[in-house]
Parts: structure tokens; sequence; C-alpha cells
């Protein structure tokens, strides 16, 4: 039961920065000119749902070289100002890429899988896209 729980520090540095480290040494950091806290939520959501994604398509086989996901997120108007609607684009580049492998895998991971993603439906509408792309096309 040890992975139920999860540990991690912040130690400030100087203004509104504030260093993040985990139990394995991986660090962050938040406010000032970094990654605000509530834009962290953001990228969480992303990374949380980009490895599931990854993983599901590799099991599928899936050739694709590249996956970027750009998330963007409006807040209440009054305070705490949580997140009340996130909109998620999955980009996602390769060779004879099947519409149908992608759209399971970004449902697995919304649906299923992401924890990120399963907290923020309690506060806010979660939408999602996804571009599939030649490898020769770029990201907009």
């Amino acid at each position: 039961m040890a992975d139920s729980i999860t540990n991690v520090q912040v130690q400030w540095q100087e203004d509104n920065v504030f260093l993040g480290e985990n139990e394995a040494g991986g660090q962050a950091y938040l406010g000032g000119d970094h990654i605000r806290p509530m834009q962290m939520i953001l990228v969480s959501l992303a990374g949380c749902s980009g490895v599931d994604v990854v993983n599901i398509l590799k099991k599928k086989r899936v050739n694709f070289s590249n996956l970027q996901i750009k998330v963007s997120g409006k807040r209440a108007d009054t305070h705490p100002k949580v997140y009340t609607d996130i909109h998620v684009i999955y980009f996602i580049q390769g060779e004879d890429i099947k519409e149908k492998e992608v759209a399971q895998a970004i449902e697995l991971s919304e649906e299923k899988y992401c924890s990120v993603s399963a907290m923020l439906k309690s506060t806010a509408t979660i939408h999602s896209e996804y571009k599939i792309l030649a490898p020769s096309e770029n990201i907009v």
C-alpha cells in the first residue's frame, strides 16, 4: 500500500517562487516567471493523459513518431477561481494512423486511467479533440 501515498515538498526560493521536489529528486519551479501552480494543473493533465495515450497506442502497435498536447483552461471569476472549462487538443504524428485507435486511446485515458482528469471533472467540463498529422506536417 506504500504506493497509495505520495510525498512532495516545496521550498520557498524568493518572491513568489517555490521549488517543488518529489522523493525521487524530480524538481519543478513554480511561480514568478516559471509555471504558476494553476498552470501546473493543466500541465499535469496533459502529462497524465499523454502517458496513457502513448502506452495505449504502443500496445496497439500504432506507428506514431510524436505526440504533443495543448491545453487551455477557463477559470471561475470568483475565488478560489477553479477551472470550469478545459480544452485539450492532441496532435499526433505518424504513418497510417487510424482515427479509431487514437479516439479510443484518448477516451480510455480521459474516462478510465488519468487520475488528474478524474479529479478535474468535479469542477470543470473537459472537451478534447485530436489531429492526426503526417510526420512532415508542422504542429500549429
